[in-house]
């Protein structure tokens, strides 16, 4: 947990804030209902609940904004005692972007896709700075280097689109710090990074808060990254604050059900369970009851919580948390752990993929080299990937932002083809390396499921639809029997037939991703590519898909590969787990193994920086580690930032592979592991 000394002034103050929307029937329905809070200066606080409890909103109205349609039904919101909602757009403009800045969840549409990185950055330094033109290109330079981005000259001249989404991310967290803010509110901003990105990023806020006095509004589903940087911590439930208090108090000791169940769903990093999922959903705005809002939901209910509203309380200790729950000396009763184990099985020795010295690049051949019909000399992204996957086998792929899953997976898929090696499933020795090539069979065989489901449903097509297509394509389906397997599928992932007839735009994301698995599962394949697909789900959702997967993959002995950045998530699913560094193996074992015992100095680098919801826990961070664009053409590819490095060996000679027990391989020239 962060240490700060916490200045009296109050930064942002919220008091009895009410937040709606009309109905079409003109009654006024809340969104937020009577908030109060207030962020002093040099201080942190976090903002957590399931999507759709008010949090952005709330965060957002700290800047005087509102979405379109709702509008405030009561109540104030200031910064630095100027009231958002009464000051004119000139006004607000002044405050916005410099003194109050705002890091919002998804960077891609934040950044301008035809201006530059570094003109981009510029462009806040020279409305939100003093600084002097000619020491603007120095000052982007520094702040890309500030959020861990490689070759930041180089970075500053891409455009957006040839950057990741953790590498965009980073760019708008810079952008945010640009003009130095009274206060900041961060809105998922870690979302899209890797755990060792994520950790230097936050001890980067941690610090700057520290030293100049920023206030903090820090709005997220990753609750060891709100234990890592919040003094304080508010737990949002259906618009309104259920439980208030210090960080160490909130999450080590929860004194509301809805916050133990939150705890509840997060996957550990040396645990096994798979989290225990929220029953049911939170009420509609509007239609939360006359009484405590989570009593459906909740295991120690009684009548009095289904009649009577609670009020915020204070416990009688000192230093207790504010609870909104008439039973909260009953609340240790629920459990904080999962209570389902991740059995052993026993695998058949059917393949179900197999990657042969497989190498990707993203290098374009120069017209000299079509001259001499020789391969690009650029060195590949992905280079001697060799992986044996066994049928009914989950693989988790963990690394760093740039260490080649996404790509890995895109090879597989048929959607970027090798430079050399091939791809073989199933029964055949070699797909074609392209995804038109390939016949419905093969097609039929592996699915993928994608990070981001707006973007990979038609938001034009029903849910009916969008389920339809794979089962005319694959089975021929018509008619009352195309319906029935519709429904079959929705059943299986927790929704059912009344959805068919909703478009995307009226699930909500846990339900699109659960759309998105069903439509998957519709094919029937023996191989499935996950691609992050928890990692924009809140955590409570998450564990509800984590149960489905594990659900679905032992009634059909489907096998995945499971690319994540959260390694707790990784732990709970797989067999077995793949580590990757800049395109190259560093290390592949049984999960128990590599998470028990890693033996690659990468490994343990990314386990030590693992966030836990504890605010007593700190990572273990490699100091002065930096991040590289590209691997070294010759030696190690962990060379430049291995705490072990042992000289000119790791230099220009590649590890040797290195095989142990039961499966156990790694690419080392370390004797002594």
């Amino acid at each position: 947990m962060r240490q700060t000394d916490i200045k009296t002034r109050n930064v942002i103050a919220i008091d009895g804030l009410s937040i709606g929307f009309r109905s079409r029937s003109g009654a006024m329905v809340p969104v937020l209902r009577n908030i109060s809070l207030s962020v002093r200066e040099g201080e942190s606080i976090g903002l957590v609940g399931e999507s759709g409890s008010g949090k952005s909103t709330l965060a957002l109205a700290m800047m005087g904004y509102l979405k379109t349609g709702l509008m405030v039904m009561e109540g104030s919101a200031s910064f630095d005692d100027i009231e958002m909602f009464t000051q004119t757009r000139g006004s607000l403009e002044t405050i916005r972007g410099g003194r109050l800045a705002l890091i919002p969840q998804n960077s891609g549409q934040s950044l301008t896709p035809t201006l530059r990185i570094g003109a981009q950055i510029a462009e806040a330094l020279r409305l939100h700075s003093s600084l002097p033109k000619e020491a603007h290109d120095a000052r982007v330079t520094e702040l890309l280097s500030q959020v861990r981005l490689p070759d930041p000259v180089s970075i500053s001249r891409r455009y957006p689109h040839e950057l990741s989404g953790g590498q965009q991310q980073r760019v708008a967290i810079a952008m945010a710090l640009a003009g130095e803010p009274e206060a900041l509110l961060l809105d998922e901003p870690t979302t899209g990074l890797d755990v060792t990105t994520q950790a230097h990023i936050l001890e980067l806020l941690r610090d700057l808060a520290r030293d100049t006095g920023m206030a903090m509004v820090y709005v997220s589903h990753d609750l060891g990254a709100i234990a890592r940087v919040c003094d304080r911590v508010i737990v949002m439930y259906a618009g309104e604050v259920v439980l208030e208090g210090s960080a160490h108090k909130v999450l080590r000791e929860p004194g509301h059900p809805y916050a133990r169940g939150l705890l509840a769903s997060i996957p550990k990093l040396k645990d096994t369970h798979l989290p225990r999922a929220l029953d049911g959903r939170p009420p509609a705005p509007g239609y939360a009851g006359t009484g405590c809002s989570f009593v459906d939901r909740c295991t120690i209910a009684s009548d009095q919580c289904r009649d009577v509203h609670p009020d915020l309380i204070q416990g009688t200790d000192p230093g207790s948390a504010k609870s909104r729950c008439h039973h909260v000396n009953q609340v240790d009763r629920i459990p904080l752990v999962g209570q389902r184990a991740v059995r052993q099985r026993d695998l058949p020795a059917a393949t179900s993929l197999e990657l042969d010295d497989l190498a990707i690049s993203y290098a374009r051949v120069t017209f000299l080299e079509k001259l001499a019909r020789r391969e690009s000399q650029a060195t590949a992204t992905v280079d001697g990937i060799t992986i044996t996957l066994r049928k009914g086998e989950t693989l988790g792929l963990v690394g760093e932002s740039g260490s080649g899953k996404s790509t890995i997976l895109k090879s597989v898929a048929g959607l970027l083809p090798p430079v050399r090696g091939t791809v073989g499933a199933a029964d055949e020795s070699a797909l074609p390396p392209r995804v038109e090539d390939r016949n419905a069979s093969q097609l039929r065989q592996i699915q993928m499921i994608f990070q981001n489901p707006d973007e990979s449903l038609n938001p034009r097509q029903t849910v009916a639809q969008i389920l339809a297509q794979p089962l005319k394509l694959y089975f021929g389906l018509s008619g009352q029997e195309l319906n029935a397997r519709s429904t079959q599928l929705l059943e299986q992932v927790r929704l059912g037939g009344h959805y068919l007839d909703r478009l995307p735009s009226q699930l909500s994301g846990g339900e699109k991703q659960r759309v998105a698995v069903a439509r998957a599962f519709a094919a029937q394949p023996d191989l499935v590519l996950c691609d992050e697909i928890t990692s924009a789900l809140d955590v409570s959702v998450q564990a509800a898909v984590l149960e489905l997967l594990d659900d679905l993959r032992r009634e059909n002995n489907t096998s995945y590969v499971f690319v994540s950045h959260d390694l707790a998530v990784v732990r709970v699913l797989s067999d077995r787990v793949a580590v990757l560094y800049q395109g190259r193996l560093c290390e592949i074992g049984r999960t128990k193994d590599v998470y028990g015992d890693p033996s690659h100095p990468y490994t343990k680098v990314l386990l030590g920086a693992v966030l836990e919801p504890d605010p007593d826990f700190a990572p273990t961070l490699v100091t002065n580690d930096a991040v590289e664009l590209s691997p070294p053409r010759t030696g190690c590819p962990f060379q430049r930032r291995c705490p072990k490095r042992t000289g000119d060996i790791c230099d220009s000679v590649a590890p040797p592979r290195r095989d142990f027990a039961d499966g156990h391989t790694i690419w080392c020239h370390l004797e002594n592991l």
